[in-house]
């Protein structure tokens, strides 16, 4: 245990020692929270929109204002020379709507008044919110119009259980947690390693009685240290500018927060244990860990919506696990009985990693 503790002295001796480091550690995370919460917004607002209203008469314009009063679309104005498909082909406008010359007098003579609408279905995301969100402001309209019957035989009643006033920072900035708390941990931890082979320091580790156990152990606690430090930082920064606060139990999370710290740790040793050079390294993390932490965790899209085989990686991806966390503390509030499972793999992960690296370190050591 002493020969741990002193490499870890050692270790945290160094890293405050190195300003880049610092910087790495503690700025950067915090840039990174910060463009992609404030950024990354899965609902589409300000779309552009083209109107032609042939009609001109009040209930057309009380339905054109109808639609800019969501807040969801810009006017764009458009000459009703032109036809709306230029609009979308030039990009100019995102939705199109054509009111006919004959729309308030067939709604007058109780006949259907139809009106056309043209998404630009380049995103096809944002072409169903579109489409969505103008068949439900119509829908409102002909309610508040009374153009539809008052006594349905079937009506529906929708409660948003989980964030009902539909703040997305609920959403993004759990996610982004997971995404920083993976990156930079591990890459600190995985060029620390490389560092100790470029300078041929870690032949004098060989020729010393420490073991592979001892000295993973050793810089694994000093940038488990490091990391707390950056997670304090970057979750306080984020709980005070995003107004987050926890929905439930907040144990779960503050127990599944070393865990996940110690697994990304020992991802960037496991990696600096198999590289040769800063470059490699950073590399390693970047592509390996970025990308999955990134596009395979649920963070953005739903892990549903991933194709066989690929759907099978996320199920060793801790990022995944810990975004479950995360989310229940901030949006569901469940607790342990929601989230245990997702703790256990983060452990069993970690183990795996640092068993790997242990492993490669002892052969190194054997052929030294």
């Amino acid at each position: 245990m002493k020969r741990i503790i002193s490499q870890c002295s050692k270790e945290l001796s160094q890293f405050k020692r190195d300003r880049l480091t610092l910087a790495l550690a503690f700025l950067l995370p915090l840039i990174t929270l910060f463009i992609f919460g404030f950024a990354i917004r899965l609902e589409a607002k300000n779309i552009p929109l083209v109107i032609q209203d042939y009609d001109r008469s009040p209930i057309s314009q009380r339905y054109v204002a109808k639609l800019f009063a969501t807040n969801q679309f810009i006017f764009v104005p458009w000459s009703v020379n032109d036809s709306v498909e230029i609009a979308l082909d030039r990009a100019i406008a995102k939705a199109g709507i054509i009111i006919p010359p004959e729309f308030s007098r067939r709604i007058a003579a109780g006949n259907i008044a139809d009106v056309q609408v043209l998404v630009d279905g380049t995103d096809s995301n944002n072409a169903r919110v579109i489409k969505n969100s103008i068949k439900a402001t119509t829908n409102d309209f002909m309610q508040s119009e009374g153009l539809i019957p008052e006594t349905n035989l079937l009506t529906t009643r929708s409660r948003l259980w989980f964030n009902p006033a539909r703040q997305e920072s609920l959403y993004i900035v759990p996610g982004v947690y997971a995404v920083v708390l993976w990156i930079f941990p591990s890459l600190l931890s995985a060029i620390a390693m490389v560092r100790e082979k470029e300078r041929q320091t870690i032949l004098q580790v060989y020729a010393s009685s420490m073991t592979s156990t001892e000295l993973i152990l050793g810089k694994g606690l000093a940038y488990l240290i490091v990391s707390l430090g950056i997670a304090l930082v970057v979750m306080g920064i984020g709980a005070i500018v995003f107004r987050l606060s926890f929905a439930g139990d907040p144990t779960p999370l503050l127990v599944a927060i070393p865990i996940y710290l110690w697994a990304s740790v020992m991802f960037g040793t496991m990696l600096g244990t198999r590289t040769t050079n800063q470059n490699a390294a950073v590399q390693g993390v970047a592509l390996v860990g970025f990308l999955t932490a990134l596009l395979l965790s649920g963070f953005i899209y739903p892990l549903s919506n991933i194709p066989f085989p690929l759907s099978l990686l996320p199920n060793v991806i801790p990022a995944r696990y810990f975004i479950e966390i995360t989310r229940d503390a901030y949006v569901r509030g469940t607790g342990w009985i929601g989230v245990w499972f997702a703790e256990l793999m983060i452990f069993a992960i970690g183990m795996f990693f640092f068993n790997v690296a242990r492993r490669v370190l002892s052969k190194m050591q054997l052929t030294e």
